[in-house]
């Protein structure tokens, strides 16, 4: 009785073994797309507007992805729209999926960090040098949610996050001069869908001997 019950464990933990070899994860790289709506701060004073991304990335295990991406959106000045305002910038963002066997679609949440830059022109009457213009760089932080699907050879995501823009240096473009805001911190929030395109074919998965079973027959 006693053998039978260690047969009986040993091809249970054969099977384990099996099936933990046989698991991987898509580490491919993967190039991804964005569009979605960029809700300004109010304390701007700009109207809010469409942005676009494109990113580079890959699976560092099978729950984390890291991902570079670039971001550029074009907001006008609430005070006056023939104002230029102007945002782009880089981030490097890192999403924890909650992955779950025979689901397509898996939800993620993700913390970035980037660098933003702005260009903006402001009143500068009666300054014969009107508008004005400064050009800023600073820091960025991001965190979210959202969720991706396998569509087979593309996914799609659609994505709400959170960016808080350290920009010191903004001016109130109603206010002649470029009178400092009286913010040194915004944060944006972003709405977006996307597409993610795994590039090169699709990885196996590795295949070793088959494992002896035991002679449970006595």
């Amino acid at each position: 009785m006693n053998k039978k019950l260690l047969c009986a464990a040993l091809l249970g933990g054969l099977g384990v073994a099996q099936a933990a070899s046989a698991q991987t994860f898509d580490d491919r790289w993967y190039v991804s797309s964005d569009i979605g709506y960029n809700h300004q701060d109010s304390s701007r004073d700009t109207e809010n507007a469409m942005f676009a991304t494109l990113g580079l990335g890959k699976f560092i295990s099978p729950v984390w992805s890291l991902e570079g991406q670039v971001n550029w959106q074009n907001p006008k000045a609430n005070s006056n729209e023939d104002l230029w305002w102007s945002q782009y910038g880089v981030s490097l963002d890192l999403r924890r999926h909650f992955i779950a066997e025979g689901r397509n679609w898996n939800p993620y949440i993700l913390m970035g960090l980037g660098y933003q830059r702005a260009e903006q022109e402001y009143n500068n009457f009666p300054n014969p040098d009107s508008p004005g213009q400064r050009e800023d760089g600073h820091l960025a932080g991001k965190f979210g949610l959202g969720v991706m699907g396998d569509l087979g050879r593309v996914g799609i995501r659609t994505e709400l996050a959170a960016r808080f823009d350290m920009d010191g240096n903004s001016c109130d473009p109603s206010r002649v001069g470029c009178f400092d805001s009286g913010n040194s911190n915004f944060t944006d929030v972003l709405a977006s869908v996307g597409v993610v395109i795994p590039l090169g074919p699709e990885p196996m998965a590795p295949v070793g001997p088959a494992p002896v079973a035991p002679n449970c027959a006595d």
